[in-house]
């Protein structure tokens, strides 16, 4: 007796796509830009055109001293020039400031007039620094920025309530390099690293987090060696995804909720109606529906996919595949019933 191989064509070529498929995969995570990247991160930022801003003049005077780590005055007694350090904490960027939110703003738009004259009379330390609810509250212009529903959401979120008066907007903000850029997710990446920076300034500073409790500084990696993929997480989400109330209306949230009361739950992020949704992706998908239309939007939008991997080339081909197999499947099976 004679047996004869049963091949099944259909079979064969759905083993290639899937070959296929692994082996694309394989090409597109080892394709990584790490040289480009450390090239960028290299490169020194381009010095500002002071031309461009209105009161750049004017603000030279005061960052003729406090825009570098040295400055030089004459001394009325003595006759003779004086060159000293400035402290490293009342030195400002240049560079920094100008790409700002408050890059138009005269230093004495904030600062007392006082500081025109030097030397500056010891009193003007004592000056209380303004809120962002001091300027932004109540004025239309901000609205859409909803600062006094932040500023609700601060009072209730455990910064306030563990150290009242002492933490400010200025602990997370500094008024002089702050700028925004979680409104757009051109390149999530940075607005990750940006917003985390934030939160380590203190949580990740010792002499920092000395300023508000006299309590040690807990280790962060230890804190966190129950979150798998450790690494992954930390440079792929923001602190706040966890560790915040989320509120659909505002842009960032920031009810900082206790460390009891944060995200331990894989389902939270991982699912389909994960809470990356409403905050890290929130805009990004909110431009692809616009520019691409409901379906294709959330179809291949790169929040279809939470974590670090999101490809739209490795989304499309996936349902090529997908596509293919239930065609050679349906084929196969209308030629079984034929014969």
């Amino acid at each position: 007796m004679v047996y004869k191989a049963n091949i099944r064509p259909a079979w064969v070529v759905l083993v290639l796509l899937m070959l296929f498929t692994l082996a694309f995969t394989l090409v597109k995570t080892s394709d990584a830009p790490t040289s480009k990247a450390i090239q960028t991160e290299q490169e020194k930022p381009p010095k500002t055109d002071l031309s461009r801003f209105k009161n750049a003049t004017e603000n030279e005077n005061c960052l003729k001293c406090h825009g570098q780590s040295k400055y030089t005055y004459e001394n009325p007694e003595s006759k003779k020039t004086v060159t000293k350090r400035m402290y490293a904490e009342l030195v400002m960027d240049r560079d920094v400031f100008y790409v700002s939110n408050h890059r138009e703003f005269k230093c004495t738009d904030c600062h007392s007039e006082d500081y025109s004259a030097f030397p500056h009379a010891g009193n003007l330390r004592m000056e209380a620094k303004a809120n962002c609810i001091d300027c932004h509250g109540g004025d239309e212009k901000y609205a859409k920025f909803k600062f006094e529903q932040i500023e609700s959401e601060f009072q209730a979120s455990v910064h306030s309530e563990k150290h009242s008066a002492d933490f400010t907007c200025w602990m997370c903000h500094n008024a002089h390099t702050y700028k925004i850029n979680a409104r757009s997710n051109e390149n999530l990446s940075e607005t990750i690293t940006y917003d985390n920076l934030i939160c380590l300034n203190c949580h990740g500073d010792v002499k920092n987090y000395q300023l508000l409790t006299n309590k040690v500084k807990p280790n962060i990696l230890q804190k966190h060696e129950w979150l798998p993929n450790q690494a992954s997480h930390f440079t792929n989400v923001r602190c706040i995804e966890c560790h915040a109330k989320n509120e659909d209306t505002l842009v960032v949230a920031h009810h900082i909720v206790a460390k009891s009361q944060a995200v331990r739950k894989c389902e939270s992020c991982h699912s389909k109606n994960s809470i990356l949704y409403a905050s890290l992706y929130k805009y990004q998908v909110s431009e692809k529906i616009q520019k691409e239309g409901v379906i294709k939007g959330l179809l291949m939008g790169d929040a279809t996919s939470i974590g670090p991997d999101k490809s739209n080339t490795l989304n499309i081909i996936s349902l090529v595949i997908f596509g293919l197999t239930i065609l050679v499947i349906i084929t196969h099976a209308v030629l079984r019933i034929k014969k």
